[in-house]
């Protein structure tokens, strides 16, 4: 895993399978353009298939995530009429060619290169199409309306019921004070990083590396807090971990503080939705409108979620009225939670249990309303 953070004293003991995707496929004879591709490649840790002859990338054509083309061949690979598709990249010789302009459209090119200035984003998108996404993850945040709202409880049954359904998941803790999310489900003693072992992570991480040395359970991956001093995490590190995380999978489940840290923040802006978790009691209502009126201002669809016995009668949609906010569920008690929290057994596994009936629901909604990049 490329990355500058401290590596962990832990290793995974279960990872999570990822399996390695196709490489990306370069067309050219061009001995100088393909030198500059495999080093490009090299340094972004990727393996390029090499055809060097058009007729022999038929058969790759359309299972490769990037085709790279160089403009000595982009003539004859556009005579085999091969269908068109994504993530196609035409490297021209100079702008002052007109002709390469006309070549990238008749090829079907999504973008037209020219080095030594179109170098980085092309390492880039050289790691990106090698870790196997199509496009960036929904990001859903939860917050509590006040302590002891379920707010974690909720993120780590969202993660789980994803999860189950086939998703692609990282559920990460954004809460230092929370008492760690790998608790919550049931993943304590599982090793492999957490914040501490990323918090001076610069430049790129490896989307698969890292949702592979993460500690994983149910087919989740958790980034969670560990038990020592360190209760802060730049704001620079978590872009970088989140960036990468994003990367690695369909949904990205964020638990956030009441009281955001930069970090926190930052992780905010990056939710397609923040659901705010509140009992349906007037005392958690005038708690929420403070915590309530701080969200709002860093995310763009903050809904509502409720959940009871509510012994005011308070209802669902009261509570969001009350707030101000879009109301999005209500969850009905459901008495076993709590023993099977204090048994270690992780929420989100009960079929019938109000909790993943709910989550299903919200998952669903969630996946309409905000369709993730490239699905």
């Amino acid at each position: 895993m490329s990355r500058t953070a401290t590596r962990s004293r832990h290793r995974p003991a279960r990872p999570i399978d990822v399996a390695p995707p196709p490489r990306p496929l370069v067309v050219t004879r061009d001995e100088s353009l393909l030198d500059d591709l495999l080093r490009l490649a090299a340094a972004a840790s990727v393996e390029l298939e090499v055809a060097g002859r058009p007729d022999s990338a038929r058969s790759r054509w359309s299972q490769v995530p990037l085709v790279v083309v160089g403009d000595d061949e982009a003539d004859m690979l556009t005579a085999l009429s091969l269908p068109r598709r994504p993530g196609v990249l035409l490297i021209g010789d100079s702008e002052d060619d007109a002709g390469v302009w006309r070549r990238g459209v008749a090829l079907g090119a999504e973008q037209v290169l020219f080095f030594p200035d179109d170098e980085p984003w092309l390492a880039g998108r050289f790691a990106d199409a090698a870790e196997g996404g199509d496009g960036e993850a929904l990001v859903v945040g939860v917050m509590g309306g006040r302590g002891g709202a379920g707010a974690s409880v909720l993120a780590t049954g969202l993660a789980v019921t994803a999860s189950r359904q086939g998703m692609a998941v990282i559920l990460a803790d954004l809460d230092p004070l929370g008492g760690g999310l790998d608790l919550v489900l049931g993943a304590e003693d599982v090793t492999g990083l957490r914040w501490p072992d990323l918090a001076d992570s610069k430049g790129r991480l490896g989307a698969r590396a890292l949702r592979s040395e993460l500690p994983g359970r149910h087919g989740l991956a958790v980034l969670s807090w560990d038990r020592g001093d360190l209760l802060t995490l730049a704001p620079d590190a978590a872009d970088v971990v989140l960036a990468a995380a994003r990367r690695a999978c369909d949904l990205v489940v964020l638990d956030l503080p009441r009281w955001p840290d930069p970090a926190a923040e930052y992780a905010i802006g990056l939710c397609a939705c923040v659901l705010l978790v509140v009992p349906a009691e007037v005392r958690a209502v005038a708690a929420a409108t403070r915590v309530a009126a701080g969200l709002t201002t860093l995310a763009a669809d903050v809904r509502v979620v409720t959940r009871g016995p509510s012994s005011s009668g308070l209802s669902g949609p009261d509570v969001a009225m009350a707030l101000g906010l879009p109301f999005a569920l209500h969850f009905a008690p459901e008495p076993r939670l709590g023993v099977q929290l204090d048994r270690g057994e992780s929420p989100g596994l009960d079929d019938k249990g109000p909790l993943v009936q709910g989550c299903g629901r919200l998952i669903e909604t969630l996946l309409r309303d905000h369709r993730p990049v490239g699905a």
